[in-house]
């Protein structure tokens, strides 16, 4: 058993990147909970672009971010830290200026826009877990990484609660938050450059050996990645669509879930550290499995007893997902050798990037064949990743 870590805010803080990298954190996560959320609204209301359109040029840009993963790892392998950080928040702001100049009618640079935007946001992950791994070791590291996700999503939330108080304002207003955003990324970025981190590896990467393969994990990792799509596209269609529920109770879901991973993400992975990673892992696939079978029997509720049934059954999900989070990139940063880090957290946010890509496909084309072929599909899925998960190959031990 490993040693349990407590909760101290400063050494947190200091494990985390230090008191500025935490402020342009959270800034940065206070523009993208501006934009992010809204983006599909900007191009159709804003833009008047077709949805269609605005969906396929979203899910290019988000595909396209993933094929510069592999240059993200082998800059993070150079020693980069702070500077990959604050690069994936400046090309943010190119797309964000994209925006808005481009005219009506034009897709070509709105998918351009979507494009940049699309790699800050997959760059952004890989570059933030490498530098709290250069600043903090053990299961100091799994906290650091822990908090930082909780203020991440602490920023979203509130960011999104502005621009959905602001949305009453048409497109004026969504282009007022794009211009906000771009702000925020860009005082994010000095924020993130100023901390100045660089990582001295012991040895050239091609000196080393090569970077893990981990193929169990990545495969698992992509079932497991479906879980952060659930409250935000599997229950709305769910509960709107099949159980003739009020708009009120997806907006419930969503708040529930942001609340409970700000709260409890930090303390949980605290509470799970006296475990290894991997069976932690494997416990989070088990929680996930449950809840959908959960979600597989509230939904047989039909409407009426179907809707609360269902978002009491979401917070077994956010559960299972504030779990995953803890201990997969933890996990991930403990199996990577000192020279391969970048490399090998670029790997994992590929697989992360491509489930969230296929996620909302997947989900959409089993949900109309009923309940079970969803909920039984995803619950199946999950447990036997969780079951490959726990017999691989055991982690290193930790210090």
């Amino acid at each position: 058993m490993a040693t349990t870590t407590k909760i101290r805010p400063r050494a947190l803080v200091r494990a985390s990147g230090g008191p500025r990298y935490a402020v342009a954190l959270a800034v940065d996560a206070l523009g993208t909970g501006l934009l992010r959320p809204f983006l599909l609204l900007y191009g159709v209301l804003v833009l008047r672009l077709s949805a269609p359109v605005t969906g396929i040029a979203m899910t290019a840009g988000i595909v396209a971010g993933l094929v510069c993963m592999p240059a993200v790892g082998r800059w993070l392998d150079r020693g980069a830290r702070s500077t990959v950080v604050a690069a994936s928040m400046l090309v943010r702001v190119l797309g964000v200026a994209l925006l808005l100049v481009t005219p009506a009618g034009h897709a070509w640079p709105f998918a351009t826009a979507a494009l940049f935007l699309g790699i800050g946001n997959q760059a952004w992950p890989a570059a933030h877990a490498a530098l709290v791994a250069t600043v903090s070791h053990g299961r100091e590291r799994d906290a650091a990484l822990a908090a930082g996700r909780a203020l991440r999503n602490a920023g979203l939330g509130v960011g999104a609660l502005i621009a959905t108080v602001s949305l009453a304002g048409g497109a004026t207003a969504l282009r007022a938050l794009a211009a906000v955003t771009g702000l925020a990324y860009l005082a994010a970025a000095a924020l993130a450059w100023s901390v100045r981190l660089h990582a001295h590896p012991a040895a050239a990467p091609e000196d080393d050996g090569p970077v893990p393969r981990m193929r169990t994990l990545l495969a698992a990792n992509v079932v497991y990645v479906f879980c952060l799509n659930v409250p935000e596209i599997a229950l709305p269609l769910i509960l709107v669509t099949q159980l003739d529920a009020s708009p009120v109770w997806p907006a419930a879901v969503f708040v529930t879930n942001t609340v409970l991973v700000v709260t409890l993400q930090v303390p949980v992975t605290v509470l799970m550290s006296r475990y290894s990673r991997r069976s932690v892992l494997a416990l989070a696939g088990v929680i996930l499995g449950a809840s959908y079978a959960g979600f597989l029997a509230a939904t047989s509720l039909g409407p009426g007893p179907g809707a609360p049934a269902v978002a009491a059954v979401s917070v077994v999900c956010t559960l299972g997902e504030i779990v995953y989070a803890g201990s997969a990139t933890a996990l991930v940063t403990r199996l990577a050798p000192a020279h391969a880090l970048g490399r090998t957290l670029a790997r994992f946010e590929l697989s992360t990037g491509f489930g969230l890509a296929v996620s909302p496909a997947v989900i959409t084309a089993l949900a109309p064949h009923g309940p079970t072929a969803l909920w039984g599909s995803l619950a199946t899925a999950t447990l036997l990743s969780a079951s490959a998960v726990a017999t691989a190959p055991a982690d290193r031990n930790a210090p």
